[in-house]
């Protein structure tokens, strides 16, 4: 399986990368910002994509309705400090399809993880 980790910090796509791996997602592209996000979705097929909210370039929010607009329907998690209800909402409205606020456990970000992806094949 092949995942997309997209954070401006290098140190969050480091542990969102290692956090893949422990739900073995092995194969793991990484961009740092959402226009990075776009371009790799729209060339690579992704078993799930992991995106910030807050990048510089292009806000993950942005960069999930661009891919949604493509028709791709790859898995989504957003995965920020953005702790507010509406904005959970947006982010669902937007096309992700979970979401995991900043700081979270490994086990937190796992599930989710596993979650999403077993739900996206029974919808698929």
């Amino acid at each position: 399986m092949r995942g997309l980790v997209v954070d401006d910090s290098t140190v969050m796509r480091r542990v969102l990368t290692g956090a893949l791996r422990m739900a073995d997602i092995l194969e793991v592209d990484e961009a740092a910002n959402g226009q990075e996000a776009v371009e790799l979705a729209l060339k690579n097929t992704y078993d799930v994509i992991l995106m910030d909210w807050n990048m510089p370039v292009m806000l993950g929010i942005d960069a999930v309705r661009e891919i949604r607009a493509s028709g791709s329907k790859v898995p989504i998690i957003m995965v920020t400090t953005e702790a507010e209800k509406s904005r959970f909402i947006d982010a669902i409205k937007a096309g992700a399809q979970n979401y995991v606020i900043k700081p979270f456990e490994p086990k937190v970000i796992i599930s989710k993880i596993v979650d999403t992806i077993e739900k996206h094949r029974g919808q698929a």
